[in-house]
């Protein structure tokens, strides 16, 4: 009943303070303003518009891969490797573009703002994308390219991967030394034994049985490998590497390798031959049977693909909008911050609960596909122990 009332509250509280400064706001920018320059300012709004803020820009740019960092307006270029049939290699920073303004050694890469200054079609072209050039700055139908370069999600996948198996290499020489086996765990080994054993304990045994721990090294590796790309995807400025859907397709694949490669013929002949089921049911079961092969990995990686965009996009619209009501008039600006920033960390909060949740979701449902692929060990097991 209290959150409901709350949430009662902050909507009425949230529409007042629109309705008051988006009125004001309005009012005192065509009072302060002669009837000669509103005239003016409505036969140009074409061109004011190129100076809003675009959120949807801004929401590509953050979630879509680059070729560049952007922390707090300094940007840090990245190595560019483009081979072309016609030209060969070529090796630069992506400085060189000069943030798409410039062409580089032939080559350009592509903004919103270009794109349409080429007359480049949006649908086959995209930001961030590398085109040949002419002479002339026009594009190159005739030079194949092939883009190899080292992009935000490539360097921050490779460095979070780095800083993850050197603190597990020092937690495995603690280890061997004797500290965590004849005296208590110290410093990073306290943090990391419980998450083991609650992955051994919770997610392993409960699905795989005696089997456990042949695919334990595989399930930690999927839980501690999406879970250090989500938490560095919450730094500000960093890439979200975990909400490109090439990243957690790659990921459903090795699962999918990984359930088939497990399966017996049990599992396969519940799948073409479910055992007491009608002929005329059959033939419904067994194509939905057979297409919940490729639908249970295609979950694996829409779910943490969906999750992990989602609220990245929230926390941006959230920021966005001191900027929009800003847009408006200073004092609206002003007067939204707090109710904006104050969301914005209540979803940043939960965004890293989302980090360590769907870790232990992608983890825990290949644990239970994996499982359900040893299904006809389990009743043979069974029948042994039963005998």
């Amino acid at each position: 009943m209290c959150i409901h009332r709350f949430k009662s509250f902050t909507v009425a509280v949230f529409s007042v303070f629109l309705t008051l400064f988006g009125g004001a706001a309005l009012a005192q920018e065509q009072e302060g303003q002669p009837a000669a320059e509103q005239a003016e300012k409505k036969e140009a709004g074409h061109g004011e518009e190129k100076e809003k803020l675009n959120v949807g820009e801004v929401i590509f740019e953050h979630v879509l891969d680059g070729h560049s960092f952007h922390f707090f307006g300094v940007s840090i270029p990245l190595p560019v490797l483009l081979y072309s049939p016609e030209r060969g290699v070529s090796f630069f920073m992506s400085s060189g573009f000069h943030h798409g303004e410039e062409a580089h050694e032939g080559y350009k890469i592509l903004t919103p703002e270009n794109i349409k200054e080429m007359g480049l079609d949006p649908n086959q072209f995209k930001n961030e994308d590398i085109i040949p050039v002419n002479a002339e700055g026009e594009f190159d139908p005739a030079v194949k390219v092939y883009d190899f370069s080292l992009t935000r999600n490539v360097v921050q996948m490779f460095l979070a991967l780095a800083i993850f198996v050197f603190i597990m290499l020092r937690i495995a020489k603690r280890y061997k030394s004797g500290v965590g086996v004849t005296s208590a765990p110290e410093g990073s080994q306290s943090l990391m034994e419980p998450v083991i054993t609650f992955v051994r304990d919770e997610v392993a045994k409960p699905n795989l049985g005696h089997k456990y721990e042949k695919y334990l090294p595989y399930l930690l590796t999927v839980f501690f490998f999406i879970l250090i790309n989500n938490i560095f995807g919450l730094i500000p400025g960093s890439a979200n590497v975990t909400g490109n859907i090439a990243f957690t397709g790659v990921l459903g694949v090795i699962s999918f390798v990984v359930i088939v490669f497990s399966s017996n013929s049990h599992y396969w002949q519940h799948i073409f031959n479910p055992p007491g089921v009608p002929f005329g049911v059959k033939l419904i079961l067994v194509p939905v049977e057979f297409l919940s092969l490729f639908i249970k990995p295609f979950a694996l990686i829409i779910r943490l693909f969906a999750n992990m965009v989602a609220g990245h996009i929230i926390i941006i619209c959230l920021v966005s909008l001191i900027f929009i009501f800003g847009q408006l008039n200073p004092v609206a600006g002003w007067g939204a911050s707090p109710l904006s920033i104050g969301f914005t960390v209540f979803i940043y909060l939960i965004e890293v609960l989302v980090a360590f949740l769907q870790a232990f979701i992608f983890t825990m449902l290949t644990a239970v596909f994996i499982g359900q692929a040893l299904e006809g060990d389990h009743h043979e097991e069974a029948q042994v122990a039963h005998h």
